[in-house]
């Protein structure tokens, strides 16, 4: 009894070690312009590239790439779509990511949350 409690200890170690090694994956996006001006919903899709990641957003149609650096704790990315540029910061909270961002020359930052699918 005592090992196989063991073993499930360590299993889950591992999995969430996994979870918490970077914020590689797939996720359900909720967030607000700058300024409080409207919400939006989709998905984010991370994927580590090398030493960077490639952060793709699908929201209300338009898609936005972007490249981020960071590790388990952060993760920052600058981001185009069309003619538009910006920056996003956002730190590790549990399996998921919070933060905030800007369009680029921007004076207000807008909130946003990825929750791991």
């Amino acid at each position: 009894m005592r090992r196989t409690l063991l073993v499930s200890v360590a299993l889950l170690w591992s999995t969430v070690a996994t979870f918490a090694a970077d914020p590689s994956g797939t996720y359900r996006v909720e967030g607000a312009n700058p300024g409080g001006k409207g919400n939006y919903t989709g998905t984010v899709a991370v994927t580590k590239t090398g030493e960077t990641y490639q952060v793709v957003w699908i929201v209300g149609g338009s898609r936005y790439v972007g490249t981020g650096i960071g590790n388990k704790d952060f993760l920052a990315v600058s981001y185009k779509s069309g003619d538009s540029t910006g920056l996003a910061l956002y730190g590790a909270d549990g399996g998921n990511w919070a933060g905030v961002w800007t369009y680029a020359g921007g004076r207000e930052v807008g909130p946003e949350i990825w929750k791991r699918n």
